[in-house]
């Protein structure tokens, strides 16, 4: 591959050098609390104007939902669906992609913040990154190691009420939850 094309050989074992440090790195990441607040104006910050591909939510923080992906069954616009047809869904709101978190690979931003009924006064609030598939081997490695990130930020800054998870649907979400 050299021989035909230095210069995209080179790239790649760049990008391949990198993904493998980042990985390394994760495997000892830490996160540590700061002073830093979000209040609400990062929910509308993004200014989305395509409303023919938006979802009119019910228990949503806004009146639509922007899914990612444009498809008009696209996994987040099954998720929040779903979530609005659930009884047990007290108010969940998609995550801009202002909300964001470091990682040595870049930034991530979760999907969701949900919250969940428990019993009459208790709440559990769920973060969830919501993606096509749960096989690890199909997500890139940059992706994989940002989840990682967030899981070990989340189980830092968690109590018992927070919990984050990658799911695939919400069905998973569900069957996440019951083991909560």
């Amino acid at each position: 591959m050299y021989r035909l094309n230095p210069e995209e050989f080179i790239a790649k074992v760049s990008r391949l050098i990198n993904e493998q440090k980042a990985t390394m790195i994760v495997d000892d990441i830490t996160y540590d609390q700061t002073d830093g607040t979000y209040d609400a104006e990062i929910f509308t910050a993004e200014k989305n104007k395509d409303f023919s591909k938006a979802y009119l939510a019910k228990k949503n923080v806004q009146d639509y939902v922007f899914a990612d992906g444009t498809a008009d069954k696209s996994v987040e616009r099954r998720f929040a669906e779903d979530m609005d047809l659930d009884d047990q869904v007290v108010v969940y709101a998609k995550l801009p992609r202002g909300f964001q978190m470091p990682t040595p690979v870049g930034h991530y931003a979760p999907d969701w913040a949900i919250t969940f009924k428990q019993g009459s006064v208790k709440h559990i609030y769920f973060i969830a990154e919501t993606k096509g598939t749960m096989d690890s081997l199909e997500l890139r490695p940059s992706e994989q190691a940002k989840i990682k990130c967030a899981k070990k930020l989340f189980q830092e800054i968690s109590t018992a009420d927070v919990v984050y998870g990658q799911v695939d649907s919400y069905q998973t979400l569900l069957n996440v939850m019951q083991t909560v």
